[in-house]
C-alpha cells in the first residue's frame, strides 16, 4: 500500500491461554467471553491445521459479539454510508441496544443483506486518486462481528514474514525482519509493486482460500455479498451511478484487509514450499499488506520469473513492472524504499573501513509531510487561534515522531524542525498587515517555544 502508517502501533495479541483477562483491540477492551472465544477458536486452529470450521454462523450474531463489534465501529467513527446515517445518528435515534437487538434478529433469522458501498476518493502520493468503499454503519457492524470470529482462526496459519493489519503485529517488525535478513547478507532484493490489489482479488479464488479454514455457507455467504455489493458513486452534478464489482474487495471495508491477508498468505505458503524460493534461492520474503520484498545472496532470472508467474498466472494479479525492480544494495548509492522509511549502506560516521545500514525517513514520506504542513500553515488558516494552529502541527509531528524515530532519523528530524518554525513564521507574519516580531531580545525560537511548538 502506498499510504504510510504513520501512526501504527502494534495491537496487543491474543493472550497465550484463556486467562481471566480481556483481549484489548484497537484500544478497544473486549467483553471476556468474547476474548474466551477467540481465545477457543485460535487454541483450536492452531492445534489442527487442516480443521475447517463448518458452524461459526451462530457465534457472528452472539450479542456480545454485536456490542463489541458496534465499541470498534464507534471508536474509529468512520464517514456515514450511502444511507447517510452516522454512529451518532443511531446513539441519538434508536439507541445502540435497540439498534443492535434488531440486527441480532435479521442476522439470527437471515433476514440481513448488506447494503450498496458508497465510492469516495483520497489522494495519492503520485497525484492520483485512491477508491474507498464505505459500507453502511450497519454493515460495518456486522463485518467487524465477522473479522472478531474469522481473524483468530486465519491468525493461527498465517506465518511469521507477514506483518500488515494483524494483531501483534507492525510496520516496524517488518523493517526490523528486513535489517536482520540484509545484515545476514541477502542484500539483494526484488521489491515487487502489485498494481491496484485490492481491486483485482478474484472473487472465486479468494472465497476458495476462504473456504481452506471456513466452510460454514452462512458467513461465506455474507462474505459474497459484501464483495459483490453494488457500488454508488456520485458526480459533481449529484447524479449517483451503481455497478457491481466483478473483483476486488473495496479498500475501506472493515473485513477487506483481513481477505488481502488471506489471499496473499497462499503465495507465501508456495513460497515456503520445498520446491519454492525460499528453498532453492535461499530467499526471504518480508510483506506488508500488499507490499512485499524477497531478498537474497543474488536475484535470478530465475527467482523473478518465478515470482511473476505465480502472482500473474496462478493468483491472477497484475505487477507493475515500471516499479518493480532489483535493487543491489551494496552498490554504491543504492538504496530501498520500503513502509516509508529509506534503506541504504552509508560510510561509517567514525570513520572506520566499514559502511553501515542506515535506516532513515524516505524523501516521499518528507514530501508528504511537508504538504501537510503546508496545509496548515498556509494564509487559508489565519482565521485560528494561533495556539490552535500549533496544537494541529504538534499533533500530527507527534504521529509523524512516533513512527520514524525507529533507525536513525537525526537528520531528517532537523531538516522537519527548521521547516516548521519557517513555516510558522511565515504564519505568523501574515497574519496581520502589522509587522509581526517577538518581543526584544526574544529569538523566533524562543518565541514559537513559548507559543507551545514542539519540535522533533
Amino acid at each position: 500500500m502506498e499510504e504510510i502508517p504513520t501512526t501504527d502501533k502494534a495491537a496487543e495479541p491474543p493472550p497465550a491461554t484463556p486467562a481471566e483477562q480481556r483481549e484489548v483491540k484497537s484500544g478497544v477492551k473486549l467483553p471476556l467471553p468474547v476474548s474466551q472465544l477467540r481465545w477457543k477458536l485460535g487454541h483450536k486452529a492452531k492445534q489442527e491445521p487442516h480443521f475447517r470450521f463448518y458452524t461459526l454462523y451462530d457465534r457472528v450474531y452472539r450479542r456480545d459479539v454485536l456490542t463489541a463489534a458496534w465499541w470498534l465501529v464507534e471508536k474509529h467513527n468512520g464517514a456515514a454510508g450511502v444511507d447517510g446515517l452516522s454512529c451518532q445518528d443511531i446513539i441519538d435515534g434508536p439507541g445502540a441496544a435497540a439498534f443492535l437487538d434488531d440486527l441480532h434478529q435479521e442476522l439470527q433469522s437471515h433476514c440481513y443483506r448488506p447494503q450498496a458501498v458508497k465510492r469516495a476518493y483520497i489522494p495519492k502520493p503520485d497525484g492520483k486518486l485512491r477508491p474507498l468503499g464505505i459500507p453502511t454503519v450497519k454493515d460495518r457492524i456486522v463485518q467487524t462481528a465477522v473479522l472478531l470470529i474469522l481473524e483468530p482462526i486465519f491468525e493461527a496459519d498465517f506465518l511469521d514474514s507477514s506483518f500488515g493489519f494483524r494483531p501483534g503485529k507492525s510496520a516496524h517488525q517488518a523493517i526490523d525482519a528486513l535489517r536482520s535478513h540484509l545484515q545476514a547478507g541477502l542484500t539483494q532484493v526484488y521489491d515487487a509493486d502489485l498494481q491496484a490489489y485490492f481491486d483485482t482479488i478474484p472473487h472465486d479464488q479468494l472465497l476458495a482460500a476462504v473456504r481452506m479454514r471456513v466452510t460454514d455457507r452462512s458467513v461465506l455467504s455474507l462474505i459474497r455479498r459484501w464483495l459483490e455489493a453494488p457500488i454508488v458513486e456520485t458526480d459533481d452534478h449529484g447524479r449517483s451511478t451503481a455497478h457491481r464489482a466483478k473483483q476486488g474487495t473495496p479498500q475501506g471495508g472493515v473485513i477487506s484487509p483481513l481477505l488481502a491477508n488471506i489471499y496473499l498468505h497462499w503465495f507465501e505458503k508456495r513460497f515456503q514450499r520445498p520446491d519454492g524460493p525460499a528453498t532453492w534461492a535461499k530467499a526471504k520474503l518480508v510483506r506488508y499488506a500488499d507490499d512485499f520484498v524477497i531478498l537474497a545472496r543474488y536475484q535470478t532470472r530465475r527467482l523473478s520469473d518465478w515470482v511473476e508467474r505465480t502472482l500473474e498466472d496462478r493468483f491472477k494479479l497484475r505487477i507493475n513492472r515500471d516499479k518493480t525492480r532489483v535493487v543491489r544494495l551494496t552498490e554504491p548509492g543504492a538504496s530501498l524504499d520500503f513502509l516509508g522509511f529509506t534503506l541504504r549502506y552509508d560510510r561509517d560516521l567514525y570513520g572506520r573501513a566499514r559502511r553501515y545500514l542506515n535506516v532513515f525517513p524516505s524523501k516521499k514520506a518528507l514530501a508528504r509531510l511537508r504538504d501537510k504542513l503546508r496545509l496548515l500553515t498556509s494564509g487559508q488558516r489565519c482565521f485560528q487561534p494561533i495556539p490552535a494552529v500549533i496544537a494541529e502541527v504538534n499533533r500530527l509531528l507527534r504521529g509523524w515522531k512516533a513512527y520514524f524515530a525507529h533507525g536513525y532519523p537525526r537528520v531528517a528530524f532537523r531538516k522537519v524542525n527548521q521547516f516548521v518554525q519557517d513555516r510558522l513564521i511565515r504564519h505568523l507574519r501574515r497574519r496581520s498587515q502589522r509587522p509581526y516580531r517577538p518581543s526584544e531580545g526574544v529569538s523566533y525560537y524562543s518565541h514559537l517555544q513559548a507559543l507551545g511548538l514542539e519540535l522533533l
